[in-house]
This record gives structure tokens, sequence and C-alpha cells, in this order.
């Protein structure tokens, strides 16, 4: 199978990559800048609006397309600007792939498009599967759009939005930052820590990503394990197993100084337990379904 992935320098992409070439399947980069030139790629510029024909010809039929590149959701303060690059880059970005997959004379049968529990909101203690309606606050509004953006995709393609929760992987995103302070015994809950923590193993994501494409599914993909914590439960679990304490809260008051009110209480206060409903029912076996034994995989495997 010959596969398209776009954001495959992130850590979710490189491994998807690498797991794609392990298959036996043949992976094509969707690049800004050119790479090593020893794996077939594409260029392409979001900002833009352009994919380069050429490349885009000469790698021949593409079977399907995985697309996770878009401007990390927590990387910057929201100012208004920095919230104008995150819908842009997601927004504009899916838009200009799905439009030109559609173009092609034959498009690929599976399009896998990032997406996000923010689609959720704050719910509380609200059990969340792909049937919940859609939230409310700047993330929730990002992932509507975002997902909307692949309306360009005709009946010739299934499209599932991938509506990840935690992806948790030493070697990046959230769960990286994270262990340099825990080491230090700096880890403490959040706030009153009662949030729900919907996560995903990174072995799992992948995995789901690799099922998926070999069982297609249409619309909203939950991809969260299926026991989610609270973030009080997180911060136990993840002390345990680096084998230090937990005692001292991490103060909202800091982290809204450092990261911005709205950020903060969006993607670290809110809460949102999800359920894999869609994978479970169609037969996906996770890997890890316990908190405690995807933080051993990574940190100790």
């Amino acid at each position: 199978m010959r596969v398209l992935v776009s954001g495959s320098t992130g850590f979710i992409g490189g491994a998807l990559v690498a797991a794609l070439g392990t298959a036996g399947h043949e992976p094509v980069r969707l690049v800004r800048r050119p790479g090593s030139g020893t794996e077939p790629e594409v260029r392409w510029d979001p900002a833009a609006g352009t994919i380069d024909q050429q490349q885009l010809a000469a790698v021949g039929h593409l079977d399907a397309v995985v697309h996770l590149a878009g401007e990390g959701l927590a990387e910057r303060r929201w100012t208004e600007a920095q919230k104008a690059r995150i819908l842009a880059s997601r927004v504009d970005g899916t838009r200009l792939l799905a439009s030109s997959m559609a173009e092609l004379a034959s498009p690929p049968a599976v399009f896998l498009s990032g997406s996000a529990i923010g689609y959720y909101g704050d719910r509380a203690d609200e059990r969340l599967t792909e049937q919940s309606e859609p939230g409310l606050g700047f993330a929730a509004e990002v992932v509507q759009a975002w997902e909307s953006s692949t309306a360009p995709l005709g009946d010739e393609t299934l499209v599932a939005h991938l509506r990840t929760g935690i992806v948790l992987d030493a070697a990046g995103g959230s769960l990286a930052e994270q262990v340099r302070f825990f080491r230090l015994g700096l880890g403490g809950r959040i706030g009153r820590g009662h949030q729900w923590v919907s996560w995903i193993s990174l072995a799992d994501h992948v995995a789901a990503m690799l099922w998926l494409l070999n069982h297609p599914v249409s619309g909203a993909v939950n991809l969260t394990a299926p026991e989610p914590v609270t973030n009080r439960e997180f911060t136990r679990t993840l002390g345990s197993v680096l084998r230090r304490p937990t005692l001292v809260p991490t103060p909202t008051i800091a982290l809204s100084a450092k990261l911005g009110r709205e950020l903060t209480r969006e993607l670290l206060l809110s809460s949102a337990h999800v359920s894999p409903m869609v994978l479970e029912r169609e037969g996906f076996v996770f890997e890890h379904t316990r908190l405690e034994d995807a933080l051993v995989a990574t940190l100790r495997g």
C-alpha cells in the first residue's frame, strides 16, 4: 500500500512512517522543504496553497493518505495571531490536501485526517463517544472547522477523523515535558485534579492508524485508550512509575502566567472522559488499556 503522510517529521508521524515501512507498505512523505532524498516525497506549501504536481504524479497511485500536519495547539500562548495560525494551519492545509486528492484521476481509497478530542470541550464527568455533540471554546471550534475541511473529498474516498487524546511517549509530546519535572520531584496534580485525561500510548495510536488503513471506517474515530483517568490519578501513576513524589500541586496561576488563561483552561483544566467506541466496536485490540502499563512500556521499556 502506498501511503502519503503529512506531518511525517513529528513524533507521531515519524513513528507512523517507520511502522508503515516495517509492515511492508510504501510511505510517501508530504514535506515543506527537501528531505534526504532517500525516500519518496512530495513538496507542498500549505500557506501558499500549492502541491508539487509533478512529484505527485511521479510517485504513482496513492492507496491512502494520513494527514497529521498542523500548528501545535500548546506550542505558544494563544494570542489572536497565534489562534489565527492554528486555525489556518489546520483548515487551509486540510482543504488543500483534500482538494488535491479529489482531483486525482484515481483518488485514494482512504483518507485519515488528524483531529482531536478538543472537539468535545470541557464536559466534566460526562461519558463521551463519537456520537456526542461538540463542546464550546476555541479548541472545539478549531476541530469542527478542521474536520469540515475534508469536504472536497468525494464518495470514492472513505474519510476518518482521528480524534486523538494525549499521546504518551517518552520521546515527545506532553509526556516528555512532564517527565523532566517529575524526575526532579516537582510533578503534581493540576488544579483540583478532578478533570478527566483521555490518553493513548504512541504504540496504540500508530497501530490504530495502520489498522484503519486495512479496516476502513468513515466519520469520527476516537483515538483514546479504553480507560481514561483523572489528572490526580495520572499524576499519582506517573510519579509511581518514575519513583518520585507528587505531593505539591502545580499552581494554576503559574501555568496561566506562562501559557495564558485561555490555553490553560481549555487544554490543562478541561475534562473529557472519552471512549473509543468505534475502534472497540470494529474489533481493534489495544496493547495498553491501563495507564501504568503504557507508562512503564515507554519509560522503562
